[in-house]
Order: structure tokens, then sequence, then C-alpha cells
């Protein structure tokens, strides 16, 4: 596989529509806000995580493509399995942990994409993965919204006693009626040849961004779409300019009136002219 030589930037933007893009558990599951400026939030985990089940549909899993974090796993069996594997345990012991971390990285994608503490059993030390990325924010305030909705069924035999056979059941949804969110990627060649992320994972990195809104959709979440994706590849392994000044070259103006209710209220702009010479934008979505 082709290893990864370039340092890369990149600005992806999404949006919801009539949905609770990422619930906060201390907050009775609403829409994140930021409480001060009142944009949304996106954590970068969430994201995440519609990633690694992108990927875990896609590759079915295969040696390789395993999936370290996803649902229901036992995160120890995983970390002994590799511990445990012969050409680990040849090893002398002093080398058994690094074996076994590159172990890790060979097999699992999540782990040589985003890194992952494996040190909780036995020990297969930590990685720091080549792609982190930023929690996302919303390019304008978003207004929480919760919906009291019912259902005309009950859980029990004693509910529909107690309400003599009307049988409705009350409930609340959250959502937020539409918001474009902004999230920043950092990606490093450096840290990618201490994990073996290639560029073929890179193009199913890019492939999962895309399309893992398709494969996630839920009646909480609403209508969630990838709309842009900038790509900022540098012409070395350090990087040839500072990330936030690349990230500043996007521009996100309202070009309507009233409440955004849809992508089309937005106009993305990239200053192209003023992209040094060594850096080359790629737009993928």
């Amino acid at each position: 596989m082709e290893e990864l030589k370039n340092r890369i930037d990149f600005v992806y933007l999404f949006d919801v529509q009539d949905g609770n893009p990422n619930g906060d558990p201390d907050a009775g599951n609403l829409p994140r806000i930021d409480a001060e400026t009142g944009m949304g939030l996106v954590t970068d985990v969430c994201l995440k995580r519609k990633i690694r089940n992108y990927v875990q549909t896609k590759k079915k899993l295969i040696d390789g493509f395993d999936v370290f974090i996803k649902e229901k796993a036992v995160l120890n069996d995983e970390i002994d399995r590799a511990c445990e594997d012969e050409q680990v345990k040849s090893k002398a012991e002093k080398e058994k942990t690094a074996a076994a971390r590159m172990y890790m990285c060979k097999h699992y994608y999540d782990v040589r994409t985003f890194g992952a503490v494996m040190s909780t059993g036995k020990n297969a030390g930590q990685v720091r993965g080549p792609i982190q990325l930023t929690f996302s924010r919303s390019v304008e305030p978003i207004t929480q919204t919760e919906h009291s909705i019912t259902r005309v069924a009950v859980a029990t035999q004693a509910e529909a006693e107690k309400q003599k056979g009307d049988n409705h059941t009350m409930g609340r949804k959250s959502t937020i009626p539409y918001g474009l969110y902004v999230c920043h990627g950092f990606i490093s060649a450096n840290l990618a040849k201490g994990t073996g992320f290639s560029e073929e994972d890179l193009q199913l990195f890019w492939e999962a961004l895309g399309n893992m809104f398709d494969e996630d959709h839920s009646a909480a979440r609403g209508l969630m779409t990838a709309q842009k994706l900038f790509v900022f590849r540098h012409d070395s392994e350090l990087g040839n300019v500072q990330a936030s000044k690349l990230f500043d070259l996007v521009q996100i103006k309202r070009i309507s009136e009233g409440p955004a209710r849809k992508f089309s209220d937005y106009e993305v702009t990239v200053a192209e002219d003023k992209i040094p010479a060594n850096v080359h934008l790629e737009e993928l979505i």
C-alpha cells in the first residue's frame, strides 16, 4: 500500500434539518450547544462513530479493516487477542508491547487512523493516530426545539388497566430546524508512518465522510447531509503553512433573509488566489 507522504488539512461542512445531530446526555439529550454563543456543537467522537460504522459496513470487518471501538465490543478481549498472537509471543519480553501495538494497527482500521489507548488489560501500548478532528460548530446560533409525541400503545398490561383502554404513551423529541456545521481536520504523514495508515486508508476515510450520513439515518437525526469537503494537501510531510491560515480561506456567507432552512441559504467560497504555491486544494464533495 502506498505510504502517505504529505501533511493534509481539511474543512468539512455538513448540515442537519429537523433532527438532533448530537444529543447532550448532560442536558436531557438536547442538541449540544455552546452556552455562551448559542452555536451548535457536534463532538469529534460523534463523527468518528459514524466513520467507524461506515467502514464496518463497507469492509465487513475483513482482516486489516476490523474496527476496535465497535458496538458491544469488549476491548480487553481484542487486546488479549493481539498479545496472544504467536508472532507477538515469540518476541523478547521488552519487545512484546511494541509488537502487540503494531498488530492492533495492522488489523484495526480505527486504531491506525484515530489512535487508541490499549493498556487497560494486557499491554498493547498507546497509538497516536494521524487523523484528528475538532468539534464541529454551527455557522449560526441554533434553535433547540422540544416536541411532545404520543404512542398509541403502552408497555405493560398494568399501564393499560390504569388508562382504562386509552393506551397512550407520551414522550419528548428534541430537534433543531436547521444547522450548518463546520469541522476542521488534520492528517499527519509523520504519524501515519508509525501506524501504517496509507493512501488507500485515506481514500476510504474520504469516502466515509461523503457517505456516512446516508448509512446512519434515524428518526432522531432528521436529514443530515455532507455538503462540502475542502482538502489542502501540502507539498511536504511537515507542511508548508499553518492550518489556521488555510482554514481562513474558506468563507461562508448568508445570502438569504430570515432564518436559514437549507444549504442554499449560504454561499461557500475559497480564496484560491491566496493559497500558497506549495499547497494544493481538492474539493472532494
